[in-house]
């Protein structure tokens, strides 16, 4: 798929207020400063589609962007700064979790994830939340080109190997990519697009 059109439709805090058209959208949602913004970028072929800053916390509402006038692609605040918390919902604002449970167009979450780190508690929470609610998602772990191809093998691993043993029966869908050098960008974009077809057909049925 080629991203030909990128329109920013509207930011708030209030999932009733989110676009009304009955088109698939992804929501992208990771910690703080975990190279969500320029991820959005490379995939869309725009600098400043997202945007960009060294400041964790930039992202603080729900923001919808029409792609290619069929789908939405949804930017999400940063969960890393939220106050820890056992229980999941006082972890995330509690507009992203009512994005994700009241979202009806929602047809997939990526969960971005820096490669260069080891599990982190919130990450392997928030994932965690995701599955107890039936939220489709996938990983998709960022900044690869910051470490060896073989440190990128081991670390992911790793996440397999703490999941597993977290009792997930398999490693989540996952994807590698680098902003910097455009690594990853036509797996998911193929991926997104083998999804719409599906969503579209199943629309059509009706």
């Amino acid at each position: 798929m080629k991203i030909n059109t990128a329109e920013f439709i509207i930011s708030n805090s209030d999932v009733s207020k989110c676009p009304l058209e009955r088109l698939p959208e992804y929501a992208f949602i990771g910690r703080s400063n975990v190279g969500k913004s320029s991820l959005i970028n490379m995939l869309t072929n725009h600098k400043n589609l997202a945007k960009t800053s060294g400041k964790p916390g930039k992202t603080q509402l729900i923001n919808h962007f029409k792609i290619n006038s069929n789908w939405f692609l949804v930017d999400l605040p940063g969960y890393g700064y939220a106050r820890v918390s056992k229980k999941t919902k006082e972890v995330f604002q509690e507009f992203i979790t009512d994005y994700f449970e009241q979202r009806e167009q929602l047809v997939c979450a990526f969960v971005l994830i820096d490669i260069r780190l080891e599990a982190q508690k919130i990450d392997l929470e928030f994932i965690e939340y995701l599955g107890e609610t039936e939220v489709p998602f996938c990983i998709i772990f960022t900044k690869a080109d910051k470490i060896s191809k073989g440190k990128v093998a081991a670390h992911i691993a790793a996440y397999r190997k703490e999941l597993l043993a977290n009792n997930w029966e398999e490693m989540p869908q996952h994807f590698v990519t680098s902003s910097t050098e455009g690594t990853g960008k036509e797996e998911l974009l193929e991926f997104i697009d083998g999804v719409n077809q599906d969503v579209f057909k199943e629309m059509n049925e009706f």
